[in-house]
């Protein structure tokens, strides 16, 4: 059993250490661009910028004055007992939420989109958004908190097949030069490619590339792992550095994540994460014990199955 206190404990903590702390990956590939910046503007933006992220984690402040949109991405063991269930669970993620706007504190976003009532504390109607997946033969859950902008930073187009990966190519490509010259993303940044699903799914997968896998990890799949890198490379060639200004470190890593689409279409969306990497993760296990991760693990083998039951043996022998 997982007492729900140890759960909501967590994810205060985690809200916290994602708000101050860059995570160790993001940190060593934003000193990679620092040490290739080509443009000096932008070589003296990533400087001032590393710099302010260790004041703020020897001050224990928030790293940027906008604290961005939390939001919670839960894996649970299929064995996984959770004191109350999965309502209490819920519950203590949004006191937690509360909690951490008031403590840390956060800037609080949240408001109604017509009525503009705000809470002050980050919570309201479908907020903070909370995504599940699971995991086989496991009894423990897995916590990773984000706290990703909300406003720009993500685009979409409906592509087709003829497109290819050329035509994938082209939409990233225009996506980064408008997201740097409107100022639309804060850069160097991760940058996360949905590719198929539905709308919402491509959407929804390219997010989670952004913000859920860690810098320099690659896709199992050797050719959609080769694209990662060339498009990375593509995204450092356009003449913008940091913050839009002149330089070659626009992107920090590029993820990308797929899933099955319609036979006419091939739904692509693009996400920059920001320079403020906002993410913290941890594994609570049965009794209570948590333990803090650097990689939220969120894309398993099982999450990335393409059989209509789940084969453990195949999955093992492809890695």
């Amino acid at each position: 059993m997982i007492p729900i206190t140890s759960l909501q404990q967590t994810a205060e903590a985690l809200m916290a250490k994602a708000a101050i702390e860059i995570p160790d990956d993001y940190l060593g590939g934003l000193r990679a661009c620092a040490n290739t910046e080509k443009g000096d503007l932008s070589a003296f933006v990533i400087a001032a910028m590393l710099e302010n992220y260790a004041a703020a984690k020897e001050d224990r402040r928030a790293m940027c004055g906008d604290t961005g949109l939390p939001r919670w991405y839960v894996k649970v063991g299929n064995e996984a007992q959770i004191e109350g269930g999965p309502i209490a669970l819920e519950a203590a993620l949004r006191r937690a939420t509360a909690n951490a706007t008031r403590q840390v504190p956060l800037r609080p976003n949240r408001v109604h989109p017509l009525w503009r009532t705000d809470h002050n504390n980050n919570c309201g109607i479908g907020a903070p958004e909370i995504e599940y997946s699971f995991h086989p033969e496991a009894d423990w859950i897995d916590l990773t908190t984000v706290h990703k902008g909300g406003l720009f930073g993500t685009d979409y187009r409906m592509l087709f097949p003829g497109d290819g990966i050329e035509g994938i190519k082209r939409f990233y490509l225009d996506t980064l030069i408008a997201f740097g010259r409107r100022g639309l993303a804060c850069q160097p940044a991760i940058v996360g490619v949905g590719l198929g699903g539905s709308k919402d799914i491509s959407m929804t997968l390219g997010k989670q590339a952004a913000c859920l896998r860690i810098v320099g990890s690659r896709n199992p799949d050797a050719k959609i792992a080769a694209l990662e890198e060339e498009l990375k490379d593509l995204g450092n060639s356009i003449g913008m550095g940091a913050m839009g200004f002149m330089g070659s470190s626009m992107v920090v890593d590029c993820h990308i994540e797929v899933g099955y689409c319609h036979t006419g279409g091939m739904p692509m969306s693009v996400h920059m994460f920001c320079l403020s990497s906002r993410r913290a993760s941890a594994r609570v296990f049965s009794g209570g014990r948590a333990e803090l991760r650097t990689d939220p693990e969120w894309f398993t083998d099982y999450m990335r199955r393409d059989t209509v039951d789940w084969e453990p043996a195949r999955a093992e022998a492809a890695e």
